[in-house]
């Protein structure tokens, strides 16, 4: 793990990235052509872990009041909110920290620094990955109750729900521990790029099948209608936004991180990569921001929750 400095150290064990100083210049490389850096202030840090804090907090209060949701979709979609809330108490924790270590507020050992820095670290990886996988979970859960629709109740049970949920949460665990143990060996770098491309490709397969199937029955609907045209353009149009929005979001928010990992084990020493490298922090950032969007899509979509979600704020004042 690196030592202390202004650069963030979470997930520091994967990053090789100097310390950014300007919150957007072109930091000079003396072997290739100058870099773009962004600069992620610790204030914006903190700004965005208390925001998805927030909107996660809600959501799994919702869940946990209202009996009604007490489904596997909606345990899977309250497993996702903690996931991204262990994200946010993880990064709002280390940025507290390291303002603290800086400002001479606290003052303790090195060694101890060390163990918070490993602490915060298994704790942030776990969650990234247990987030991607509740991702995925979603994705199987709407697919079977598509296409499985009156097989869906005995396919998809609580106690069956439950085991993955566990499943999923010793997987992370044990992920995390071992990427942050062998960080330094390359294929847990290609394992964790790996993951990832898995989930997003089950992601894509399943959310484009599910739209093909939903145009087909509006099809089905229109001709009975004998309103083809109108009733199908629509709704595909309506589809296929909310399908790029999804993917979309997933792609944009946790692909420059794992493109960051490749990049690491294809070309450590290029200039061209080296401008990437640099950008690490904002790379995290734009995980935190994924923690904020995740329930806009899956959990404040539904009126049930939403009803829910005004009656805990109703309570709270």
């Amino acid at each position: 793990m690196p030592a202390l400095g202004s650069q963030r150290r979470l997930l520091g064990s994967l990053n090789c990235t100097p310390p950014a100083t300007l919150p957007l210049t072109l930091a000079p490389n003396w072997t290739g052509p100058q870099c773009l850096e962004v600069s992620i202030p610790d204030g914006l840090f903190l700004s965005l872990g208390l925001v998805s804090l927030v909107e996660n907090v809600l959501v799994v209060a919702a869940i946990t009041k209202n009996r009604n949701l007490h489904s596997p979709m909606y345990y899977f979609i309250c497993c996702l909110a903690m996931s991204d809330l262990l994200v946010s108490v993880s990064n709002v924790l280390e940025t507290a920290v390291m303002l603290l270590l800086e400002a001479g507020v606290l003052a303790t050992r090195a060694a101890v620094v060390q163990q918070l820095d490993n602490v915060i670290d298994v704790l942030i990886c776990s969650s990234m990955v247990s987030s991607l996988c509740f991702l995925g979970a979603i994705a199987v859960d709407r697919y079977i109750s598509i296409f499985y629709a009156l097989r869906y109740h005995s396919v998809v049970t609580l106690p069956r729900a439950w085991r993955i949920i566990a499943a999923i949460w010793v997987a992370s665990i044990l992920t995390s521990v071992l990427s942050i143990t062998y960080y330094n060996h390359t294929v847990v770098l290609l394992c964790l790029v790996g993951f990832f491309i898995a989930m997003l490709a089950l992601m894509a397969v399943l959310y484009v099948h599910m739209l093909a199937r939903a145009c087909q029955h509006a099809r089905g609907i229109a001709r009975l209608q004998k309103r083809q045209r109108p009733i199908h353009q629509g709704f595909g149009l309506k589809g296929a936004a909310t399908l790029t929005i999804l993917l979309g979001v997933f792609f944009l928010c946790w692909g420059p991180f794992f493109l960051h990992l490749s990049l690491i084990v294809l070309c450590p020493q290029h200039p061209t990569c080296g401008c990437i490298f640099k950008n690490f922090n904002l790379f995290l950032a734009l995980i935190i921001c994924n923690a904020i969007v995740d329930p806009l899509i899956y959990a404040f979509r539904s009126q049930e929750l939403r009803k829910t979600l005004q009656e805990v704020l109703q309570c709270s004042w």
